[in-house]
């Protein structure tokens, strides 16, 4: 659920052209992660899951104030806004519309394994 936050973040803010909530509201020095600041938990090999270790309530917190965010930047895009390019390291460039797509696929697959676990844990 941290990373499923973490990526919400880190693309929201990019498209946004805004901060991060994990650093502007102080999450990254809350939780204190042994990780820099800018890690998402992208490509994190076991270990490195490993010591992401966090509170179900601060956890929450972050998200709330992450989907927030993310809510008030969605109230701003128009459909023409959609197909601005926003990365061009891929091929084709990346635009907005598909980012947004793949952030809320990330967001529901992260979500629906987090549900799986939690099912297998307590039945």
């Amino acid at each position: 659920m941290w990373h499923l936050t973490r990526v919400q973040d880190d693309h929201v803010a990019a498209v946004a052209g805004t901060g991060q909530v994990w650093t502007d509201d102080g999450y990254a020095e809350r939780f204190a992660l042994p990780l820099d600041d800018g890690d998402i938990g992208y490509g994190h090999t076991s270990e490195q899951v490993g010591l992401v270790r966090v509170s179900a309530g601060p956890l929450m917190d972050y998200y709330r104030a992450t989907h927030a965010r993310t809510l008030e930047y969605l109230a701003t895009v128009t459909p023409d806004d959609l197909d601005r390019v926003v990365d061009t390291r891929w091929d084709p460039p990346v635009t907005l519309g598909v980012r947004l797509v793949s952030v809320v696929d990330d967001c529901a697959q992260h979500a629906g394994q987090a549900a799986y676990v939690k099912g297998l844990l307590t039945g």
